[in-house]
């Protein structure tokens, strides 16, 4: 994956460290008897945390283009108050 993209990237517990911007991801399938094919896409997990996501949010996928997805939360989440030292 030539010329990859990085970006800096400041995590919930206020430590900046370099994250890849571009992340390669295989399409998963499960075929189930009498069931049409349900595909999967993983979310690696420094991109779920660079974008605070937690197990049970809705999330809608967005096809711009034939190329292109986009992933919208439905609902932002209040940013959580950072504690002071």
């Amino acid at each position: 994956m030539g010329g990859e993209k990085t970006c800096w990237m400041q995590i919930p517990y206020g430590v900046a460290t370099i994250m890849q911007a571009e992340y390669l991801m295989k399409v998963q399938v499960i075929r189930s008897k009498k069931q049409p094919p349900r595909f999967y896409v993983n979310i690696p997990l420094p991109l779920a945390a660079a974008l605070d996501l937690e197990a049970g949010e809705i999330v809608q996928w967005q096809l711009l283009e034939r190329t292109d997805l986009r992933l919208r939360r439905l609902e932002a989440k209040k940013p959580t108050p950072r504690r002071k030292k």
